[in-house]
């Protein structure tokens, strides 16, 4: 068969070439085009998402200022509590280190003042924290009342006093231990009497000591 097969003319071969080259020469131009025209569509559709997201800022911003306005009139309202759920969710993670912080200083300042009435240290509030601790603490600061009484007198008639006043103290403070587990009207009238008894002791102690 190739016998028969004319062969292409140069020409003709430098035509098909030429068209080749010119077809490649104007798919890469489209594809260049294309990719210019992807990008610049690429771009707006940034531009539009960040102006959007501008204006949704905006809006979010103005709802705030209208809600804190009707805050200021209807401040727990359905709605407004809703937003101030949802502000708080973004308020917390910043805030929350502050009041902790803030609570922290607080519960000390109020456990330095509880020690304070109650006579003992802070680092002692744990001892002395059912609803008879304020009983507990006298009762631990009348008996160190009576170390400074044994170091300061020996005598008879003094460690005679020291022995019956310690008996008085440890029954009282059984007593209050019990009422702890009483109904809270039976606790009250309990410690109310225990509280007369205390007082006795600490005259008595008082006394001891020269304290008029």
């Amino acid at each position: 068969m190739g016998l028969f097969t004319k062969r292409k003319r140069r020409p003709n071969r430098r035509a098909e070439a030429k068209a080749l080259k010119h077809k490649a020469a104007m798919e890469a131009k489209l594809g260049a085009k294309n990719e210019r025209k992807r990008q610049r569509t690429e771009a707006h559709t940034q531009r539009k998402v960040a102006k959007a997201q501008v204006a949704t800022l905006q809006a979010e911003e103005k709802a705030a200022q209208k809600a804190a306005s009707r805050a200021e009139r209807d401040p727990f309202s359905p709605g407004q509590v809703k937003k101030y759920i949802g502000v708080a969710r973004v308020l917390v993670p910043v805030l929350a280190p502050l009041a902790y912080r803030g609570a922290t200083y607080l519960r000390g300042q109020l456990d330095a003042r509880r020690a304070k009435q109650l006579g003992v240290g802070v680092n002692q509030l744990g001892d002395y924290a059912g609803h008879g601790g304020r009983l507990q603490a006298r009762i631990t600061n009348t008996a160190a009342a009576l170390d400074k009484i044994a170091s300061d007198d020996g005598g008879k008639d003094t460690q005679q006093f020291l022995t019956s006043a310690r008996s008085r103290l440890d029954a009282l403070d059984s007593a209050v231990r019990t009422a702890d587990q009483m109904p809270a009207a039976r606790r009250r009238s309990v410690h109310a009497s225990i509280a007369t008894e205390l007082s006795r002791i600490e005259a008595d102690v008082l006394a001891r000591l020269g304290v008029a």
